[in-house]
């Protein structure tokens, strides 16, 4: 994995700025400690830094390939989990390898098929090529969206990288706030608009999306989307199928030359991915590293709730056992847990989910003292139907994002001259129907109303809520050099259900009945059947004494940022209220939502935010 970026200048003609390439290249050392590659002429300038995978020698970057009279230079950042077929296919087609890294199969895979390559890869990418023949460069997102890619356009240049804050480090971007991203971090936030960088002026390449950008400007197609389409399966047949599929999508992603373990939680999908790798570690005598995440005293106070039934501990011993591993037990105590709140926007360049996002910050980092790549479970909740709100009738019946129900809500912190000029019923509306009209249901039988919500919800659990989730363990990771990986997050896997009736994957009733059933045998029946509990969070009350107090200390201030937006007294209530409004997701309460108002005033504090119309 790694950090790439660069600056298009069709108007430039002498050598770039040597400050600009020193701050955006040292804005990327986090993601790419290992290697740091820079390539220049005189309209292209190309910055990558690396963390070493796979093939140390021969997959260094920017990599360049001459072919037809044309030079080719390209960075990239990700892992193709289908190089050695895509390798053997080229081969065949001419071309020879200088070594074993999916970087140079990505680049001769441009070479050989242009820009259709992107449809043969199985795999997480953001990437640019750049073609000295034409002076046009091609850029590229996985279908998923695991990899990030941020560009902006300002005084004739173009800039893109893998973080918003290599584009405001170039200098030709300011940190600037309009209505939009007020709207997006106060009413969608920690959520993102597709396509939507949140500062003013920049953009996000939207995930199954590719670009040529000519001296003309840009150009962007889609060539990834699920497409709905008959089942024809059988349920036995979609067992079968999706063990295969997740089962293959594992072991593919097990490929690497540096250490690699798993985030183990006792939960349904951590297990699945900790089984098949253990199983993998042991065909070549070796044992499988699994970590899990604790809160210093949770147990002491933990209180089994809707969406957190029980805690991970009984569960996670129950796994090592079963796996002969060798599991690592790593405590987060709350006063770091609050302090991390603040570098987890480093990592973000945005608010995010509070301590959700500071713990697997805290967590990440411990992880990288054992092993540099590790796999984890996200995505298997929104392709498989396991979030609470699939099943909640009266969330599946009503319109809107089932995970921020609470717009009135949200938009009573607006001070009053925002109020008066956001209107945020229409403003969060608006990109729900937006993105709920683009749901394929061109297969589905309208008359079968749960399998029309279940495709509809699938589509915009995946286009928004999915995204959130993996921005968070991009980022959260990668601050400390760890490449986390996704299986259940293959185009294969998600295109598949996509077509699976709704009563297949609620399977007797339960949440992601069909990927329970395809798994049988591979896990003890007390993980197997055990009910859904998502990703741990601290129940400490001294947590919510810490963050209330912190929040309390600020808007004591007169000049604090975050009172240029909201009104002191809704912050104020906040810090007293009882009440559990969730502001996002599952995890997101109270505590949480005083966390996150703290993330947006150091946010506006530190990026020095400049609040413009």
């Amino acid at each position: 994995m790694c950090a790439i970026g660069g600056l298009i200048d069709y108007q430039n003609t002498h050598p770039w700025n040597d400050a600009v390439i020193k701050n955006m290249i040292n804005s990327m050392i986090h993601r790419g400690p290992d290697q740091e590659g820079i390539c220049q002429n005189n309209h292209c300038l190309l910055l990558h830094r690396r963390l070493t995978v796979i093939d140390e020698e021969h997959g260094k970057q920017p990599m360049v390939f001459s072919q037809n009279n044309s030079e080719y230079t390209m960075v990239y950042n990700g892992e193709l989990y289908n190089t050695q077929e895509l390798r053997k296919e080229l081969k065949s087609a001419g071309y020879d390898f200088s070594g074993h890294s999916d970087t140079e199969v990505v680049l001769k895979a441009y070479l050989c098929w242009g820009k259709s390559c992107v449809e043969k890869f199985n795999g997480i990418f953001a990437l640019g090529i750049w073609n000295s023949k034409t002076q046009e460069l091609f850029l590229a997102r996985d279908p998923m969206g695991v990899k990030p890619f941020f560009y902006a356009e300002n005084q004739g240049k173009f800039i893109f990288s893998s973080e918003l804050k290599t584009i405001l480090a170039s200098g030709y971007i300011e940190a600037q706030a309009d209505l939009n991203t007020i709207g997006e971090i106060l009413l969608m936030g920690p959520g993102r608009t597709p396509g939507c960088g949140v500062f003013k002026g920049i953009k996000e390449l939207k995930p199954g999306y590719y670009g040529i950008l000519s001296a003309q400007g840009l150009k962007t197609t889609q060539y990834f989307k699920l497409e709905d389409a008959p089942c024809t399966d059988t349920f036995e047949e979609a067992v079968a199928k999706t063990r295969f599929l997740v089962t293959d999508s594992i072991e593919r992603q097990l490929i690497s030359d540096v250490p690699i373990g798993t985030f183990l939680s006792g939960g349904l999908d951590s297990s699945i991915i900790s089984a098949v790798a253990a199983k993998h570690m042991q065909e070549r005598g070796k044992t499988l590293e699994t970590f899990s995440v604790f809160y210093r005293d949770n147990e002491k106070y933990f209180k089994p709730g809707k969406f957190q039934p029980n805690s991970d501990h009984d569960y996670i011993d129950i796994m090592v056992k079963h796996l002969g591993c060798k599991n690592h037990k790593i405590y987060i105590d709350t006063e770091e847990l609050v302090e991390a709140l603040f570098s987890a926007v480093d990592a973000r360049d945005l608010p995010g989910m509070a301590d959700v996002d500071s713990s697997l910050l805290l967590f990440s980092q411990e992880i990288k003292n054992h092993v540099t790549v590790g796999l984890s479970g996200e995505c298997a909740d929104e392709i498989f139907g396991g979030y609470p709100w699939f099943r909640d009738k009266s969330i599946r019946e009503s319109e809107g994002f089932p995970w921020a129900q609470s717009t009135k809500w949200r938009s009573s912190f607006l001070n009053d001259e925002l109020n008066a000029k956001i209107d945020a019923e229409a403003f969060v509306k608006t990109r729900y129907e937006n993105t709920a009209k683009l749901a394929d249901l061109t297969a589905t039988n309208f008359e079968n109303k749960d399998d029309t919500t279940a495709k509809k919800m699938m589509h915009l659990n995946m286009v928004w809520f999915m995204q959130t989730l993996l921005d968070r363990k991009d980022r959260m990771t990668m601050y400390s050099g760890l490449e986390v990986r996704v299986p259940f997050c293959d185009k294969r896997i998600a295109q598949y259900l996509y077509t699976m009736p709704w009563a297949y994957k609620d399977h007797k009733c339960y949440e992601k009945g069909l990927l329970r059933e395809s798994v049988q045998g591979m896990l003890p029946s007390e993980i197997l059947w055990r009910k859904k509990s998502p990703y741990p969070k601290t129940h400490n009350p001294g947590y919510l004494n810490a963050v209330s107090q912190r929040l309390s200390d600020v808007i004591s201030d007169p000049n604090a940022p975050i009172l240029s937006l909201v009104k002191k007294e809704s912050l104020e209530n906040l810090t007293k209220t009882t009440l559990e409004t969730p502001w996002y997701g599952q995890l997101m309460t109270v505590p949480q939502t005083i966390a996150y108002f703290l993330q947006v005033n150091y946010w506006l504090k530190k990026y020095k935010v400049k609040i413009v119309e």
